[in-house]
């Protein structure tokens, strides 16, 4: 069985920092890459950076890059994703998904449907 656990959301002010971070347990050796997401109220789960587990590419949309770094450890089988500049709009559930397939296509990896597992979310309130 596999477990994502997300943990280090909370309430933030517009433009500070918070660092997320998701432990994984179970069949992680076989993961390929992992992945964040987030969840609004009202609105479509959207993807917000990837990391390939070999090699640790990377893979974040425009809304995020810049603001947003997606890290790992795989000796500790966690998969980190450190927010600065954050911003209102940054407000919902954040996600931690896996996968065991490979793309190096950010619209494939932007794709829900291509993970398997996925964390129970962490919610981030960003006030202005």
């Amino acid at each position: 069985q596999v477990q994502l656990v997300e943990s280090g959301g909370g309430l933030v002010q517009a433009g500070g920092s918070l660092r997320l971070s998701c432990a994984a347990s179970g069949r992680t050796s076989s993961f390929v890459t992992m992945g964040w997401f987030r969840q609004a109220p009202g609105k479509e789960r959207e993807f917000v950076a990837a990391i390939t587990r070999t090699y640790g590419n990377t893979y974040y949309p425009d809304s995020v890059k810049g603001r947003f770094t997606i890290s790992r450890d795989t000796a500790e089988n966690t998969v980190s994703l450190q927010m600065s500049s954050l911003k209102p709009e940054d407000t919902a559930v954040y996600y931690c998904a896996a996968a065991f397939q490979f793309s190096s296509s950010a619209v494939v990896l932007g794709r829900a449907g291509f993970y398997k597992y996925w964390g129970q979310g962490t919610q981030v309130t960003v006030s202005s």
